[in-house]
């Protein structure tokens, strides 16, 4: 019996991006990390709402802007109210936002990133193609892992493995969204264990 059978993997973020800028009180490029609190400033009618980063050597803080000059009525009272208490999982949700990173313009480091994969879920439909699976990783975060490294790591195999798989064109990767990759595998070359 044909079949083709879908996979779906999604990356996790298990923590903040780390920036990486100026500090003037080092004097060089350090690495800031999440503090997961916030500083609020009201200036009349108006909040200004920064995610607080912290230099990892000598504590010099770096404000980055989630609000600016936006009035109190604009800001949903759930979250305002999370900004007040310092809710850490706010501040991580934040933290892992790659649109406030560049809405500041600071530096990602992506380096010493811990993530992993969930899988989400799996079907299986009837097909004329033979055996084959479709492995798709979502990246919600924008992560840079190279494409082949995310396959070997959800299917268990060595990145060696992956690209021999490759050139001899037992399995096909399309990225054609930057946050999404695609891989066509056949079943035979499939780790059992998955």
């Amino acid at each position: 019996m044909s079949y083709l059978k879908k996979i779906e993997y999604e990356i996790i973020q298990k923590e903040s991006f780390w920036v990486i800028g100026n500090c003037p009180k080092c004097g060089r490029k350090t690495h800031f990390r999440n503090t997961k609190m916030f500083r609020i400033n009201a200036n009349g009618n108006k909040l200004d709402i920064w995610l607080i980063y912290q230099c990892e050597e000598c504590k010099h803080t770096l404000n980055l802007a989630i609000y600016e000059r936006q009035k109190v009525s604009s800001i949903p009272k759930e979250e305002y109210q999370l900004f007040l208490d310092n809710n850490e999982q706010l501040a991580e949700v934040y933290g892992k936002s790659g649109q406030l990173f560049s809405k500041n313009i600071a530096d990602i480091d992506f380096t010493g990133l811990e993530y992993g994969f969930v899988k989400l879920h799996e079907t299986i439909e009837s097909s004329g193609l033979g055996e084959q699976i479709l492995v798709t990783v979502n990246n919600p975060y924008g992560l840079k892992i190279r494409p082949e490294k995310q396959i070997a790591m959800v299917l268990g195999l060595s990145r060696s493995q992956v690209k021999s798989l490759l050139e001899k064109g037992k399995i096909e990767i399309k990225t054609e969204l930057p946050q999404f990759i695609a891989v066509s595998i056949d079943a035979e070359y499939f780790p059992k264990t998955n």
